[in-house]
């Protein structure tokens, strides 16, 4: 989490307005606005987030969870605060009658480059949804919208989204519980000379299968490979491969470097001959 002076900052690089500011620090201090509660079609809980240091209230195990599970791993956003103060939607209904009423959304989430509130839903649910209050949830160009919602987050300078499970990485969710128990180690828990001879067996091999990477470092633990993962100190793309098949996991020493090699192979036919030349 950020402290005072690194939210100050912040503010200032986005050049936030007093009355923003003022909006974001008060719901950061809050307390969730209501307590969820669970159904018939899902289960809640609370999830020990290390990001914010706190629980953080799920009502679907199924979609806000696999959203928390984004939302904690992504090194985009700062903080993320469950059940928000809740904010004031106004829109015609279906038969023309002005609406306007209290809201609380799943989530106000703090990024390096802005800041709103998301809304999640199931895919089913939306659709509808959008057909007994059209003018409060559309999809427009296959993303889902709440217009009353961004006219509210419009005047602070700010954004409302929603997410639906359609946008939902199952492979990341798989990855994330995978090396969820390694992201509470330290880098202390791998000995520094085999941090640095897999690192350097990375290095030349960029995009090395996880599966060949454990058989070219056999003096290190299946564990000392997850906990680099987990830590940073090793990259995978965990929206790509599942790690439970490491002969599919490419290993790359950061994502920078798996970004390179990506686009080299865009270019490249088959048999090493650039696209372009065909």
């Amino acid at each position: 989490m950020l402290d005072s002076q690194e939210f100050d900052n912040w503010c200032q690089s986005l050049h936030l307005s007093q009355t923003t500011a003022t909006a974001i620090a008060q719901i950061r201090v809050a307390a969730p606005s209501r307590r969820v509660q669970g159904g018939r079609r899902n289960v809640c809980g609370n999830y020990p987030s290390r990001k914010m240091g706190v629980t953080i209230q799920f009502e679907s195990h199924r979609h806000e969870l696999a959203r928390i599970y984004e939302l904690e791993h992504n090194p985009n956003i700062l903080e993320f605060y469950d059940q928000p103060p809740p904010i004031e939607l106004c829109y015609r209904s279906k038969s023309g009658r002005q609406n306007r009423h209290l809201y609380t959304p799943d989530f106000f989430i703090i990024r390096t480059d802005a800041a709103g509130w998301e809304e999640c839903k199931s895919e089913p649910d939306l659709f509808r949804l959008s057909k007994n209050s059209p003018n409060r949830y559309r999809q427009e160009d296959g993303q889902w919208r709440c217009p009353p919602g961004e006219k509210y987050a419009r005047h602070l300078g700010l954004y409302f989204r929603v997410w639906s499970s359609r946008e939902i990485s199952w492979t990341f969710q798989q990855n994330f519980i995978w090396l969820e128990d390694y992201l509470s180690l330290t880098a202390q828990a791998v000995d520094e000379q085999i941090c640095q001879r897999i690192r350097a067996t990375v290095e030349a091999n960029p995009g090395i299968s996880l599966t060949n990477l454990f058989g070219q470092a056999e003096f290190a633990t299946l564990d000392d490979f997850y906990t680099l993962i987990a830590l940073g100190y090793l990259y995978v793309n965990l929206d790509a491969a599942r790690l439970s098949e490491p002969q599919q996991v490419k290993v790359f020493l950061d994502r920078e470097m798996a970004i390179a090699y990506e686009r080299l192979a865009e270019v490249s036919a088959p048999n090493g001959t650039k696209k372009s030349e065909k």
